[in-house]
């Protein structure tokens, strides 16, 4: 072992691995130490949670660190997202409204054992020459501006210290740097979960008789999915393992579901037996015996951060910074992301450039970006059993999800300057605009919540059958030049501009009668029902109308009869 290094990785979880493979990818000469405190390798299957990935992690696993053959060789394909909603027994899983793809996907996502994939991990980073250590506890961390870091961890029983230029906090929710530098920072979002791992194979196409249901997809691709079950307040999860064991989970509003009522593995059965009763029923005795592998909980598990990266060559990645929430799998995105701008920071520093500003303006898009997504998640669990409201929330963020920050990754755009100005740093810029956007339709959706709530049956949505979201998905790893790919970015950003007028149209012409073919500037859509009256902008240059094959998506999305709808020409 060296007593000095460029670089000390705190923490040799999902997010410190992949920093390290990330870096030595980059620059096989940099020298590299991770610490983790866990002192054997990792169980298969119940080790940590975090096991569905989407678009964009899965680019950065496959892509960024090349590990596309073990992927494909020992993890499972996965096929998309799946949800059933609300309706009046929950008895027959063929009769709830399902939403999820039919076909196979363009783009690939991958389900995961986190326990097999960290293992491999860490083979890989030993091979490629980072010194990595199990068993090592950090007991200390002193930072020097000019002197090189000071790292101390206990091995062994011993205590030894290091030297290093840059440390990379990847210490998960023991979150070292922000203990010692205080910028923890509050998240209003309270959500709480358990999930357990079972052994077995649990394929929910088996949970019913119904044939027509059953091969409505090609036989096996629900079992692929992640598959949500969501009533008011909560979704329950059941996802695959390439172990050929199955992860499952529960995540609710503690307004709704008080953790108390489901933080044991008893307690948890019983919630089930209420809330999910066929969940219970085809669960519960795969539990006995030997059949459940581990029970875990955590209360409270959105956090954030004031600080991700500093010119001190200090920088934090994954869960040591901040974390929102399980739904829709954002996990390793963010980890994605993170990596992505710490490793670029650590590599030009190395080389002798000044990186005072790229660290600003990362951090500065990094926490926009967390900041734009809190609104998906806070308070938005209370919609969760309605399934008009949830089917178009769904859409909505899967088309920003896939339109912007997908786009912009696969190309390599949050580590170009010259893109991240053009996009964050006017008031104007699409960046901030996306933003302010998201969370302009996030409050149309709590909005309208009071005037919603017919339970459907009967109906299977899927999202590929909307023009716009399949060609946002299609499009992901397109490689674009810097002028071209902001150009998409602009045609993206229309394309939701129209897509939330014509949401808004629908939903206001059921709840307040207006006009099915007003005119409206999509900045200032609101229903008019929490200051008393409505405020749109009906006449400015923003106030659009959508065109036509807009309409038609949206049409997908929409469960009631509708008036006869103007689109632009």
């Amino acid at each position: 072992m060296n007593e000095q290094y460029d670089v000390v990785v705190l923490g040799g979880g999902l997010a410190g691995l992949t920093l390290s493979l990330q870096l030595k990818k980059a620059k096989p000469g940099i020298s590299i130490l991770v610490l983790e405190r866990r002192e054997t390798a990792a169980a298969t299957a119940a080790h940590k949670v975090g096991e569905s990935t989407v678009e964009l992690g899965t680019h950065y696993l496959r892509e960024v660190l090349d590990i596309k053959e073990y992927l494909e060789a020992h993890e499972l394909p996965k096929h998309g997202l799946r949800f059933f909603f609300k309706n009046d027994t929950k008895d027959d899983i063929a009769s709830r409204v399902e939403l999820g793809p039919r076909l196979r996907l363009p783009v690939p996502s991958h389900q995961l054992d986190r326990g097999t994939l960290e293992n491999y991990l860490m083979k890989l980073t030993m091979e490629k020459g980072t010194d990595l250590l199990l068993g090592a506890k950090v007991s200390g961390v002193e930072i020097s501006g000019e002197n090189g870091h000071q790292v101390s961890y206990i091995k062994d029983g011993e205590e030894v210290k290091v030297t290093c230029r840059w440390i990379a906090d990847a210490s998960g929710r023991a979150s070292i740097m922000k203990r010692k530098l205080q910028f923890q920072k509050p998240m209003e979002h309270h959500s709480n979960a358990v999930w357990w791992r079972l052994k077995g194979v649990i394929d929910i196409d088996t949970w019913t008789d119904n044939k027509t249901w059953q091969s409505f997809l090609e036989p096996g691709l629900r079992y692929l999915s992640t598959v949500h079950f969501m009533d008011n307040g909560y979704w329950l999860w059941v996802i695959p393992l390439g172990s050929k064991n199955t992860s499952i989970g529960i995540v609710a509003d503690p307004a709704v579901h008080p953790f108390e009522t489901f933080n044991t593995y008893e307690k948890a059965v019983e919630w089930m037996k209420v809330n999910e009763p066929l969940a219970y029923k085809m669960l519960v005795p795969l539990g006995e015996g030997d059949g459940l592998l581990d029970f875990k909980i955590l209360k409270h598990y959105a956090h954030h951060t004031e600080r991700v990266y500093s010119t001190d060559r200090w920088g934090t990645a994954g869960e040591s910074g901040p974390f929102l929430d399980p739904l829709y799998s954002p996990g390793t995105d963010f980890i994605a992301m993170n990596n992505g701008w710490l490793s670029d920071l650590i590599l030009r520093d190395l080389d002798g450039e000044d990186i005072e500003t790229r660290v600003t303006v990362y951090e500065q898009c990094h926490l926009a970006l967390v900041d734009a997504w809190i609104p998906v998640y806070q308070n938005k669990y209370l919609l969760m059993g309605n399934t008009q409201i949830m089917v178009i929330k769904i859409f909505w963020d899967w088309a920003t999800y896939w339109a912007i920050p997908c786009h912009l990754f696969a190309n390599k755009a949050f580590t170009n300057i010259r893109i991240l100005k053009e996009l964050f740093a006017s008031k104007n810029g699409m960046g901030r605009k996306f933003g302010e956007l998201h969370k302009v339709m996030q409050d149309l959706f709590l909005e309208w919540l009071p005037f919603e709530n017919k339970i459907f049956s009967n109906r299977y949505i899927d999202p590929f059958d909307l023009a716009s979201l399949r060609k946002f998905q299609e499009d992901i790893e397109v490689q674009q030049e810097p002028a071209e790919l902001i150009d998409q970015i602009a045609k993206n950003m229309n394309m939701l501009e129209q897509l939330a007028v014509a949401i808004f149209r629908l939903v206001s012409t059921e709840v307040n009668g207006t006009s099915p073919d007003i005119k409206v500037n999509p900045y200032t859509i609101n229903l008019g029902k929490k200051e008393g009256a409505m405020m749109l902008d009906t006449e400015s240059d923003e106030a659009i109308v959508p065109g036509e094959a807009i309409m038609k998506d949206v049409d997908v999305m929409w469960f009631y009869p509708k008036a006869a709808l103007q689109t632009a020409e």
